[in-house]
């Protein structure tokens, strides 16, 4: 058997308008995902914004949420073990899209199609959920029974209920992982096990 390596679906909220505009057609509470593949949340890659002030500016990005504009950001991680083979496959994927990254777009009419169960295809344009589900299709682990432009945010929030590691605010999370105390008096939220959490409070769900 072969080694095995964990890949991470990262949903998120960050109470922008343009995030409350988007979740009229996710109907989600966090309606933002991105596909992870490290722990860490460095190596991370969906569709959105390209600059912290203009969201209609938006295409391929590779995120990065240690930026403050993420600071007050709500999230929810799912951890999905996959082979070597099929992490390399997804991987390389990214990478491929990436070392092309101005041919995508945002694929704005295709949330449109989500709402009314319509397709809408348009060549290189994904929305978030849509990008993370087709990458996810390089694997044998399809969460989601249907096809992957009419996937959301919620689709995923419900079928990986049992691989949440985490819930709460993201740069708690990423404190977390970097050794870094959270604010006294701030909670964090561990799906997994209760022990103790830096600065903070952990509630078993």
């Amino acid at each position: 058997m072969g080694d095995h390596k964990n890949i991470y679906i990262v949903l998120t909220a960050t109470g922008t308008l343009f995030s409350k505009f988007i979740q009229c057609f996710t109907r989600a509470e966090l309606n933002h995902a991105s596909i992870a593949f490290d722990s860490e949340l460095q190596d991370v890659y969906s569709f959105g914004r390209k600059t912290c002030h203009n969201p209609f500016v938006a295409g391929l990005i590779r995120e990065n949420f240690s930026h403050p504009f993420y600071r007050k950001t709500d999230c929810a991680i799912y951890q999905v073990t996959v082979s070597s083979e099929e992490y390399a496959a997804m991987h390389n994927r990214v990478q491929r899209m990436m070392q092309q990254q101005e041919v995508y777009s945002y694929h704005m009419l295709g949330l449109l199609g989500v709402l009314l169960n319509i397709e809408f295809e348009k060549e290189n344009a994904y929305f978030c959920s849509h990008f993370v589900a087709s990458i996810l299709e390089e694997s044998a682990f399809q969460p989601v029974p249907k096809p992957s432009c009419f996937v959301t945010p919620e689709d995923f929030a419900a079928s990986l209920r049992a691989h949440k590691i985490y819930k709460g605010n993201l740069t708690y999370y990423l404190s977390s992982r970097f050794g870094e105390a959270l604010p006294a008096g701030r909670h964090a939220i561990r799906t997994y096990s209760s022990y103790p959490y830096p600065g903070g409070i952990v509630k078993r769900v």
